[in-house]
């Protein structure tokens, strides 16, 4: 038998790699020589890089760039030398957790650390790009990134602007002169589920500020000089981007990939399914095992395990789902692809202790699915009824009580 294995990561427990090692133990457990295709999963935000260096046999980079307030840190990013392929997650740079919360500021935070990054991976021989866009400590609209990649951001003396978003107010043109020529020649596929725009009621900065440390004032102000930023963005480009969808991801670092860079921007799920080649993966398989920490609602507006079950279904390929906690709500993926939803806690604990045993109960929940699956005769048996022996017994079960309950009426 074929299996796909394709978790995200469980939040708090365990990384995309390491569910899915442990799926790839609970399936050996009764199948001993079954084809297990490990592919872990992100959505574009934390543990991207983990996932696409696990999925493609890449390798880890660390580099020293400035992080959001111009100081020196080492960041992380991840590159496959055979495709050409660099993962970057902005947040390496400039994320909100590497900045207490007493010295956030998106006025001055800066995204410079992030076109640091790409820098290096230029160097080191990239000309495809996955950046994840996401837990950004800043709102300067990606003017900083621009910066370390050679453009320059002039006032009306020609004086370089300092860092952070409130500066662009001052910003009277913009050259490029000097960016990098290979930028160019090379691919940036942006993963972001942010759809708002760089400017409004809905932008970067009314929207995300507030929880960078911005307040009522300085919301407007980084609004007023993000809006300065769009219209010399146009003049210079040609490209209107202030009220595109994404364009205000990451503090209005989209506005900047979309504007000057070669970039396209998708759901950040869909770019990793793209970059690991899943749908090849999935094509002859018996199974799809997927899985996240929480299984709810919102699951179906376009997590990581919806997308997982969408390809999966465009190849006829039954899907699996394992979740630490199932909520209101999940019911919906059953229509979408989903064959089951399966618990992975096997008896009542507490949190501390739910989280540190994830993979163990994954592996467990792995593999009492496959020993069902094998007293089932595999794939076809299961196929006939839609729905796995664990979660048949447990609709068959409700049905009783409610046959009962008509009985009592």
């Amino acid at each position: 038998m074929k299996f796909v294995l394709a978790p995200d990561s469980f939040k708090e427990s365990m990384s995309a790699p390491v569910a899915a090692a442990a799926m790839e133990r609970g399936v050996r457990t009764i199948f001993a020589d079954a084809e297990c295709i490990v592919s872990p999963m992100a959505d574009g935000g934390e543990g991207t890089v983990d996932a696409l260096v696990g999925a493609l046999d890449g390798e880890y980079v660390t580099t020293d760039v400035l992080n959001g307030l111009g100081r020196p840190v080492e960041a992380r990013y991840g590159y496959v030398p055979v495709e050409q392929l660099a993962i970057i997650e902005m947040a390496a740079a400039a994320g909100i957790d590497m900045i207490i919360e007493a010295e956030r500021d998106p006025r001055v935070t800066s995204t410079f650390g992030v076109g640091q990054l790409i820098v290096s991976a230029l160097n080191r021989g990239a000309r495809r790009f996955v950046m994840g866009l996401g837990s950004s400590v800043t709102n300067d609209g990606g003017a900083g990134m621009l910066q370390a990649l050679g453009a320059r951001l002039l006032d009306e003396d020609g004086e370089e602007l300092p860092p952070g978003g409130a500066a662009l107010a001052h910003l009277d043109r913009i050259d490029l002169d000097d960016m990098d020529a290979r930028l160019a020649i090379s691919d940036f596929h942006l993963a972001s589920d942010v759809t708002n725009p760089l400017l409004g009621p809905q932008g970067a900065s009314a929207v995300f500020g507030p929880q960078k440390g911005a307040n009522e004032v300085a919301v407007a102000e980084l609004d007023a000089a993000l809006t300065r930023w769009a219209r010399v963005i146009t003049s210079t480009t040609g490209r209107d981007v202030a009220m595109v969808p994404g364009s205000g991801a990451a503090g209005g670092l989209g506005a900047a990939f979309l504007a000057f860079l070669p970039a396209r921007m998708s759901r950040g799920v869909d770019v990793v399914m793209s970059a690991t080649h899943l749908s090849d993966k999935i094509a002859g398989a018996d199974y799809v095992f997927t899985g996240e920490g929480s299984v709810d609602a919102t699951t179906a507006s376009g997590k990581t395990l919806l997308g997982v079950a969408e390809v999966a279904q465009q190849r006829g390929v039954p899907v699996i789902a394992f979740a630490g906690r199932i909520g209101e709500g999940a019911d919906a993926l059953y229509s979408l692809g989903v064959r089951a939803i399966v618990p992975i806690a096997q008896e009542v604990s507490d949190l501390p202790r739910a989280l540190a045993e994830g993979p163990k109960n994954l592996e467990r929940a792995v593999a009492t699915v496959c020993r069902d699956l094998a007293l089932g005769g595999g794939r076809g048996d299961v196929a006939r009824d839609a729905t796995p022996p664990v979660e048949r017994r447990e609709r068959e079960r409700d049905r009783d009580d409610g046959d009962e309950s008509k009985g009592q009426r």
